[in-house]
């Protein structure tokens, strides 16, 4: 039994035996009275012996009485102690059982313990690789980025590659048209090879007759080359590449003072010079100018332009309009300033229309092709051009306005004043010009322009 256990009991037992103990208080022996005079009866002891045998028969009852009720009490307290015991035992049983319990959660613990170590190391072999994958998505999605603009880069390759290819497919097809042209004129100078040795036959079979007319022969040779000269066409090409050749720019501005302050306009284009024989002009149309002629007349302060081409710059000193077209723009230029940009001076076409077809070139130089024309009897000084639609070497377009029109035979046969019709220019005629310069009061541009707006008015409303 264990010792804690059995010093509580006796100590229980002790507390017991305390508590039933009686303890009384002894009194004084009291004085016995005198004896009386009577006799004392028959069979009777004395007096104080009595009393004490009575108060030891008394005592011991009380003894009795105590052991008695000591007895039952330590019978309860035997049964409490064998309770007491039983439940110790109880005690120790569930201790025991609350020990295999306690070795049971440790075990449990450490497992878990254990357990939420492999887990930790788990979860953190998780984040290791999760992190691996995420550095391995950033480089995937790098590389795609990469990929991609590779694609991209490759694309524009791709693009860049058939432009070319359609570009060497067009330039097959002109080649293969000017292989034709070719043909067509070989044939073309073997027929007249064939005439020609067949005139020399007839001229050597009447040599002593003609000897007199060599000089005529001579002569009508001569005038028969410029007549096959002048029938045989001009490749496109031929016509675009000498544009490109003798093109510059026209730079003009123009400012005037409007309600909200200064308002200044600004025009660049590409042209060439054109001659009627006796002077020099640089053609371009009113809307490549500072000048609306649709709008109301306006006196601008400050008009200046230039004539540019490889680093040579002629300024311009006006802009004269055509008397029958003012829409039509010639900037008046002498031989000298002309010879400073060094470029082909265009002739006007002495038969417009000796081809049904002409050479259209835009105005900034980009496209170009052959266009058919038509003549329209309500209005002489234009030639309507076919705008359904007609190749150039990129693709079809249409006419447009400002497009300079040249005959196929080299010389400027218009300017397409809309982008239906086209004034044939055949005389180089002005009705009114801008003078350039600065002057704050107004250079006094509104009177011409008023007046070239007039005769735009008068047209024909399918020519406006």
């Amino acid at each position: 039994m264990n010792k804690t256990l059995l010093l509580i009991i006796c100590d229980f037992l002790l507390l017991n035996l305390l508590a039933l103990t009686r303890w009384e208080q002894v009194e004084p022996p009291r004085t016995p009275p005198p004896p009386t005079a009577s006799a004392a009866q028959p069979g009777e002891s004395a007096g104080p012996a009595n009393e004490l045998v009575e108060v030891m028969r008394l005592s011991l009852a009380d003894e009795q009485a105590a052991r008695e009720e000591l007895h039952s009490q330590l019978t309860s307290t035997a049964q409490n102690l064998q309770q007491r015991e039983q439940q110790v035992a109880g005690l120790e049983t569930e201790k025991d059982r609350l020990q295999q319990n306690l070795s049971t959660t440790q075990a449990n613990a450490a497992a878990l313990a254990a357990e939420a170590a492999a887990k930790a190391r788990d979860l953190e072999a998780s984040r290791i690789r999760l992190a691996q994958l995420q550095r391995d998505l950033e480089l995937r999605e790098q590389q795609a980025r990469e990929q991609k603009e590779a694609l991209a880069t490759l694309e524009q390759k791709h693009a860049a590659a058939r432009g070319e290819i359609e570009n060497l497919n067009v330039a097959v097809k002109v080649a293969e048209q000017e292989r034709g042209l070719l043909r067509e004129n070989i044939e073309q100078m073997r027929e007249e090879v064939a005439v020609v040795r067949e005139e020399k036959q007839q001229i050597q079979a009447q040599a002593g007759v003609l000897a007199e007319g060599v000089g005529k022969l001579a002569e009508k040779s001569g005038e028969l080359t410029r007549e096959i000269r002048d029938n045989r066409p001009i490749n496109p090409n031929t016509l675009y590449s000498d544009f490109v050749a003798n093109q510059f720019a026209v730079d003009s501005i123009a400012r005037r003072t409007v309600l909200l302050g200064p308002l200044t306009v600004e025009r660049s284009t590409r042209t060439v010079l054109v001659s009627d024989g006796a002077r020099v002009f640089a053609l371009l149309h009113s809307a490549d100018t500072p000048f609306d002629l649709a709008g109301s007349p306006v006196d601008f302060e400050i008009v200046r332009a230039q004539l540019k081409r490889s680093g040579a710059e002629v300024p311009v000193t006006e802009f004269a309009f055509h008397a029958l077209d003012p829409r039509v723009v010639l900037i008046p230029i002498d031989a000298t300033r002309a010879a400073t940009l060094g470029v082909k001076i265009y002739p006007l076409a002495a038969d417009p229309f000796k081809f049904p077809e002409a050479v259209l070139i835009g105005s900034t130089g980009k496209y170009y092709g052959e266009i058919p024309f038509k003549l329209d009897a309500s209005a002489a000084r234009y030639v309507q051009m076919d705008n359904r639609f007609f190749k150039r070497l990129f693709g079809e377009f249409s006419p447009h306005t400002g497009d300079l029109v040249f005959s196929k035979t080299g010389e400027l046969l218009g300017l397409m004043v809309n982008n239906d019709y086209c004034f044939v220019l055949n005389q180089l005629r002005t009705i009114s010009s801008v003078r350039t310069g600065d002057n704050p009061a107004g250079l006094g541009t509104r009177a011409p322009l008023q007046a070239a707006k007039d005769v735009l008015s008068k047209l024909a409303p399918k020519l406006q």
